[in-house]
């Protein structure tokens, strides 16, 4: 699965605070996440959080050259 630093994942299972889109910080054998509501950052193993992945909200950013 393609996640990328900036990436926002939607996952099936809501955080204690009610929210279910975290912001990626880091990718690798792990992910460390946000909270985009209440703010907190943890640590995931990334097979568990691939398992919970509903959908990836990415910006296409598209480089020109002058």
């Amino acid at each position: 699965m393609d996640v990328r630093v900036g990436d926002v994942l939607v996952m099936k299972k809501k955080h204690p605070c009610g929210s279910i889109e975290f912001s990626v910080l880091r990718s690798g054998m792990d992910f460390r996440l946000r909270c985009l509501g209440c703010g907190r950052e943890f640590m995931i193993p990334r097979s568990r959080a691939e398992k919970n992945i509903k959908k990836i909200l990415r910006e296409n950013k598209e480089e020109k050259d002058a």
